[in-house]
């Protein structure tokens, strides 16, 4: 298949370089002012991993005209601008694949959501969710991930020829609890990050618990299926997000306690300002991300917003 991976950054080379794995025909597109892009053509690699020759790099906008799937991988809060970027190139029959967890402050739109007022009819949107590192994948350890999408055709065309021994596709079954807990895990990550940091990491078990649960009763406001929390989208991809030293999220969350600055995208920083938005709008309880968000953008101590998630009154589990 011929594809373009849009963005040059960690997951945009590394679908871009196990695409090429899987003998697709494959280019890589970021902007000239990109230093990531600037990096590639000069030298083909990164801090994480080196791209083939078979791959093609291109600054230009118009190699997604060429592509039968466009995939995706930049910063959620910048989709809108660029499918408005992109909606003069008047693209039609594509598949779009998000390849990214997010969703948009201010409308609480979700990825897929944004993408398809902005694309004709005759295109198809997915969203590649799920587990794994680039460090990881690049060293050959596999991990499993989901595809889902409102079209079964869609599904089944790039589950089909996208599965591989290093990377094993499940359809997803409710893109609504896909996007919705891909994006929440984020959340978590930074609560796992502050939990380390507060020398409390042995309340990782209660917080993912409790953090499902949560996000499941988000999901089904939404009209998605809770069980999809449980999945691959989010509980699944807990190890990654909650526990893993590559971990943005997670290492974002603990310099929050140590003072330290972060330079790198913790999407999670965005992604709780959208669900305490969705969760009034829906009537839902959402304590932990309530406390999150209390921490980053109200100035809360962090350690006085545990000790109040403790006090909350005692209820049944389930």
């Amino acid at each position: 298949m011929k594809i373009s991976v849009v963005g040059c950054g960690r997951w945009g080379s590394l679908i871009a370089w196990y695409l090429n794995l899987k003998e697709h025909e494959v280019t890589l597109y970021g902007r000239s002012s990109s230093e990531h892009m600037k990096r590639f053509i000069k030298e083909r690699k990164n801090d994480l991993l080196e791209l083939p020759q078979s791959i093609n790099l291109s600054t230009d906008i118009n190699c997604l005209k060429d592509a039968e799937v466009i995939i995706i991988s930049i910063a959620s809060q910048g989709l809108r601008s660029f499918m408005k970027e992109i909606l003069p190139l008047g693209l039609k029959n594509k598949v779009f694949v998000l390849c990214m967890k997010g969703i948009e402050t201010g409308t609480g739109k979700r990825l897929s959501e944004i993408a398809k007022e902005s694309l004709d009819e005759s295109c198809g949107i997915a969203v590649w969710l799920g587990p794994g590192h680039v460090q990881e994948f690049f060293a050959g350890i596999p991990n499993c991930m989901v595809i889902d999408s409102e079209r079964e055709d869609v599904k089944k065309l790039l589950v089909d020829n996208f599965s591989g021994e290093l990377i094993r596709f499940y359809y997803g079954t409710d893109i609504i609890g896909n996007e919705i807990g891909a994006a929440a895990k984020n959340v978590i990550g930074i609560a796992a990050g502050i939990l380390d940091g507060l020398k409390l990491s042995t309340l990782k078990g209660a917080l993912m618990s409790r953090g499902t649960r949560e996000i499941a009763r988000l999901i089904t406001a939404m009209g998605g299926n809770e069980l999809s929390a449980y999945g691959l989208c989010h509980l699944g991809d807990y190890e990654a997000t909650v526990f893993s030293k590559y971990s943005h999220n997670r290492q974002f969350g603990e310099c929050i306690v140590s003072g330290e600055k972060y330079t790198l995208l913790a999407e999670g920083y965005y992604t709780v300002k959208a669900l305490v938005e969705l969760a009034e709008v829906h009537s839902v309880e959402l304590p932990i991300c309530t406390a999150i968000y209390n921490i980053l953008y109200n100035g809360a101590d962090a350690a006085d917003e545990l000790g109040a998630l403790f006090k909350r009154s005692i209820k049944q589990e389930f």
